[in-house]
């Protein structure tokens, strides 16, 4: 990188911090905070859901993929997020967005006490607030990877760079500033990804090389599924991305909240699949094509993408695509940081202290900022130990860490929702909760020679199998609990 280049990376770190200030003014209180009071257009809710769903991790990670193996990294990654996306815009998506319209919730766990009780909401928030620490933390650990190979810095000053810059914007603005950055910084990897698309296929003859590359690249590489990534992995990616990006993960579920009511919801999710099905095939594509204009150094072949950047980019363009991977991974922090912040302002720290509860509404919002900038500190923290023996690599946190675990937090709180589980109560939700946990570590840990399918599938199925099996079996449906089924469940607004 030179001083073009430089200059539009700060550029860029400068129009976010701007967007965090003029998006202060719009945050009153916690709602405005957290849910942006729920006034998000549809169509900024979808684009930000869309967003903050992934980060640099596809410019290392699955770009290695792409590289190793060819269009499986479509096939097996954005293909099916796509359509699990679809399939929560039609369960999810409207009745989450009544747990702020109708019982006024302002983080997607509040509603869990009433539903379950206050033990159930605190494991699943205790849980997936350790959860989300691991995964952003791999999250700042790919983008500095790719910062080090542009610019020299390492590990952990690129990770301290882009921590206090997204802390700076989504702390003062909250979901408004998550939301408003993620739709500049699609825009900009819009422009990004059209520029190293365009150059590639210079590289490869022109726009025909779009249909005459395949028979040049490697053996396999147009193959649907390849390696580890079989069909088995595929279905059970689905199954689990069908409740990570529906709400599972929370931040997601927040973009669901903050729209005017469920109709817009809905559209916002549809948004949200439509560009998961269409945008990664323009990224990927010159990451397809990669073996053929550069040799990755790293075993994963996770440094091909930057190495592709570098060689083909003029200096300007260079810096825009550098800020492109710092737009997903910002992106995807600070939802996450945001809704980190909703549950342990409205449901963990009221749970564990007296004075919490009686919070002003100045202290509240105190509360969630100190509480956004403290889930920023530990995630960097845990960034620095990714390359441990414990996190491995960037990519098995992301896919086993995060794959596996998302499950037995997000079967209670979703299927919570739908009446068909209205006799799952507390004992089914906290049994298949801890044993969801215990069959990661089971499949990851305790059995050696697992494939990666059943490591990614068994938490989820477990807890799924369990919540609706103690249902059945020991039925706790009270008269509250089908009030608040009831308000979640009813017709859509205007209809």
């Amino acid at each position: 990188m030179n001083s073009l280049d430089w200059a539009v990376l700060i550029g860029y770190f400068g129009v976010m911090i701007v967007i965090g200030m003029w998006s202060h003014r719009q945050v009153d209180g916690v709602s405005d905070f957290f849910t942006a009071g729920g006034r998000m257009p549809w169509w900024l809710s979808g684009i930000s859901h869309h967003m903050s769903g992934y980060s640099a991790v596809m410019f290392t990670g699955y770009a290695g993929i792409a590289y190793q193996y060819g269009i499986t990294s479509y096939v097996t990654w954005s293909f099916p997020i796509a359509v699990g996306i679809a399939i929560g815009a039609r369960l999810f998506a409207g009745r989450l967005n009544r747990l702020r319209s109708r019982l006024g919730v302002a983080s997607p766990l509040e509603y869990l006490k009433d539903r379950y009780d206050l033990p159930t909401q605190q494991a699943l928030a205790w849980s997936g607030v350790l959860l989300k620490i691991v995964d952003v933390g791999a999250k700042w650990a790919a983008i500095a990877t790719l910062l080090s190979v542009f610019t020299g810095l390492s590990l952990n000053q690129g990770i301290l760079i882009t921590g206090v810059i997204t802390g700076v914007y989504c702390t003062v603005g909250g979901l408004w500033a998550d939301a408003l950055t993620e739709l500049g910084q699609f825009v900009i990897q819009l422009l990004a990804g059209v520029a190293m698309l365009v150059r590639v296929l210079g590289e490869l003859g022109g726009a025909d090389g779009l249909w005459t590359v395949w028979d040049r690249l490697p053996d396999g590489h147009t193959r649907p599924t390849a390696g580890p990534y079989t069909l088995a992995f595929l279905l059970a990616y689905l199954f689990i991305k069908t409740f990570e990006y529906s709400g599972g993960m929370w931040n997601q579920a927040q973009r669901y909240m903050a729209t005017r009511d469920a109709r817009e919801a809905r559209r916002s999710a549809l948004l949200s699949a439509a560009l998961w099905l269409v945008w990664p095939v323009v990224l990927f594509f010159p990451m397809w094509a990669a073996p053929l204009l550069v040799t990755a150094r790293k075993p994963d072949a996770s440094d091909a993408y930057a190495l592709l950047t570098e060689r083909l980019l003029p200096h300007g363009l260079l810096g825009l695509v550098v800020v492109g991977f710092f737009s997903h991974t910002m992106a995807m922090c600070s939802s996450d940081a945001n809704a980190i912040s909703a549950v342990f302002t409205r449901d963990i720290a009221p749970a564990v202290s007296a004075r919490a509860r009686d919070w002003s509404h100045r202290a509240g919002l105190v509360a969630a900022r100190l509480s956004t900038v403290c889930f920023l500190a530990l995630s960097m923290a845990i960034a620095t130990q990714v390359g441990s023996p414990t996190f491995k690599d960037i990519i098995t946190v992301v896919i086993k860490w995060v794959a596996g675990l998302v499950g037995p937090i997000s079967i209670p709180f979703l299927l919570g929702m739908l009446p068909a589980f209205r006799r799952s109560g507390p004992t089914a939700a906290l049994v298949s909760w801890a044993a969801g946990l215990f069959a990661f570590w089971l499949t990851n840990y305790g059995i050696g020679g697992v494939q990666l399918q059943v490591q990614i599938v068994a938490p989820v199925a477990t807890s799924l199998l369990l919540f609706a099996t103690i249902g059945l079996i020991r039925p706790e449906a009270t008269p509250e609990r089908d009030a608040v089924l009831s308000r979640i469940n009813g017709g859509l607004e205007g209809e």
